[in-house]
C-alpha cells in the first residue's frame, strides 16, 4: 500500500506563533528501522511538510522563514556563496539559543527556486534521502522550512566550497597529490555507502560541483535532488527519464534511460580523470578533439609512456608515479563501456586506500597490467562504437539544457 505525503508529513504552510502547526505524525511501519524510500509514496501528494520526527533515523530541525532570514542577515549579499542548479546559497550562523539541543555552528542555507513543481520535488527528494542517509563522506542536512512558496534547506557549512572551484579555479594554488587523493578516496566511500545500503541509493549526478570539502578536505557528497532508490527484488536496473550532467552520465544510461550503480562508478571515473588532468569532463573552449575529456584522454590511461601528456601541469611533476599509473588504470576500469566490466565501488576504495600514502615525488620500477577483458579487441571495438554512438542523434542530445542537464 502506498502512503500519500499527507499521511507521513504534517501541513507546513502555515505558522502560527513562529512555528509550524502540526498534524498527527506517522511512521509507516510500526518499530522498523528500515529507511523510507521515494517508492514508498503515492506521486498523487504535492505538498508535503514536517517530517522531521517522520523519517528513520532523522534528527531534522523545522526552521521558520523569519528565522532563516535572521540566520543569514537577510539573505545578505556579503553572506552570498553562490548559486546551484536549484537555487543560491547562503553562509548563515546558528547560535545555540535557537533551537534546544543545536549547537552553535555556521550553516549553508540554500532557497530553492520553485519556477516548476520539478523543483519542489527534487526539493522533497533531497530532504527524504539526507533526513535519513548518515556518513562521513555526505554532507549533513540540518533542517529545513517549507512556509508558504518557500522551500529552503540548511546544511552544515562546509569551509572550502566545492570540488569544481577547487579544481579548476584560475590564479588559485594547485591541489596537492596527496589532497587528490584524499577527496577521491572520500568521495568513493560516499558512493560505496549508497551502493551497499540495506535499501541501495542511485546517486545519479557524480560530479565535482557536488562535492563538497571541509577545511581538511573531506570531501562529502551534496546534492541529492536527482538521487534514486536502487533496483528491487529481481530488477537489475532502474528505468527513468535520463537526466545527470553531461560528459559525466555513462553511455548506457544515456542511450537506454537504464540506471544501475555502474552508472554512478563511470561519473566515478570521470571524477578521476578530471583529478589526473586537472581539466574539465566537458570544455568547450578547447580544440574540438580535447573538449570530451573521456574522449580525449581514455586511450593514455592504459599506456604508462603516455600517461605523463595528459598528468595536470600544475602538478608540476610533483606526484606518485607508481600512484598515478595505477589510479589511472582505475579510471580505465570505470570507464569500461561495458558496465559490468566496472568495478564496484567497494572495490575502489579499496585500491585507492594504500595510494593515499604514497609520496608526491616517489618514483620505482613498477610493472603496469589491464585486464585482458579490459583490453581486449572487443572492448576497444565497443568503445569506438560508443563513441560514434555519442555523436548521432540517437545518443539523446536533445535532452541537454541549461546546466548541462541530460
Amino acid at each position: 500500500m502506498k502512503i500519500t505525503w499527507q499521511a507521513l508529513v504534517p501541513r507546513c504552510g502555515k505558522i502560527e506563533g513562529g512555528t509550524c502547526k502540526s498534524q498527527k505524525k506517522v511512521v509507516p511501519k510500526s518499530g522498523s528501522t528500515s529507511r523510507i524510500s521515494m517508492s514508498d509514496f503515492s506521486s498523487s501528494s504535492v505538498l508535503s511538510l514536517d517530517i522531521s520526527n517522520s523519517l528513520v533515523g532523522s534528527n531534522l530541525h523545522v526552521f521558520t522563514q523569519a528565522e532563516l532570514k535572521v540566520i543569514t542577515h537577510g539573505f545578505s549579499s556579503s553572506n552570498f556563496l553562490g548559486e546551484g542548479g536549484f537555487g543560491p546559497v547562503h553562509k548563515g550562523f546558528i547560535d545555540d539559543k535557537l533551537r534546544p539541543g543545536l549547537k552553535a555552528q555556521p550553516v549553508a542555507v540554500k532557497h530553492l527556486d520553485l519556477e516548476g513543481m520539478q523543483g519542489h520535488k527534487e526539493w522533497l527528494t533531497e530532504v527524504i534521502f539526507l533526513g535519513q542517509l548518515r556518513h562521513a563522506h555526505l554532507v549533513k542536512l540540518i533542517g529545513y522550512c517549507c512556509e508558504d512558496e518557500h522551500r529552503l534547506l540548511v546544511y552544515e557549512y562546509m569551509a572550502r566550497g566545492s570540488l569544481e572551484n577547487q579544481l579548476f579555479r584560475r590564479y588559485s594554488v594547485s591541489l596537492p597529490w596527496s589532497t587528490r587523493m584524499k577527496i577521491a578516496l572520500g568521495a568513493a566511500k560516499g558512493l560505496a555507502f549508497l551502493h551497499e545500503a540495506e535499501k541501495p541509493v542511485i546517486y545519479r549526478d557524480f560530479k565535482a560541483s557536488n562535492i563538497l570539502l571541509d577545511s581538511d578536505y573531506t570531501a562529502k557528497l551534496s546534492d541529492f535532488g536527482l538521487a534514486k532508490d536502487g533496483p528491487e527484488g529481481d530488477d537489475t536496473h532502474v528505468s527513468t527519464r535520463v537526466m545527470g550532467t553531461h560528459g559525466y552520465a555513462a553511455p548506457e544510461y544515456i542511450m537506454t534511460g537504464h540506471l544501475t550503480s555502474a552508472s554512478d562508478v563511470y561519473s566515478y571515473g570521470v571524477l578521476l580523470l578530471e583529478l589526473l588532468t586537472g581539466r574539465r569532463s566537458m570544455d568547450k573552449s578547447r580544440p574540438s578533439r580535447e573538449q570530451c575529456l573521456v574522449e580525449w584522454a581514455r586511450s593514455s590511461l592504459k599506456e604508462p609512456r603516455r600517461l605523463g601528456r595528459i598528468m595536470d601541469p600544475r602538478l608540476e611533476g610533483q606526484y606518485s608515479e607508481i600512484g598515478a599509473i595505477k589510479v589511472a588504470a582505475l579510471a580505465y576500469q570505470c570507464l569500461s563501456h561495458r558496465p559490468k566490466l566496472r568495478p564496484t565501488m567497494s572495490t575502489v576504495v579499496k585500491t585507492l586506500e594504500p595510494l593515499k600514502d604514497f609520496d608526491a615525488t616517489s618514483a620505482g620500477p613498477f610493472v603496469y597490467t589491464v585486464s585482458p577483458q579490459n583490453d581486449s579487441p572487443k572492448e576497444d571495438q565497443k568503445d569506438n562504437r560508443s563513441a560514434k554512438a555519442s555523436k548521432s542523434p540517437n545518443y539523446r542530445s536533445h535532452y541537454l539544457h541549461k546546466g548541462h542537464k541530460l
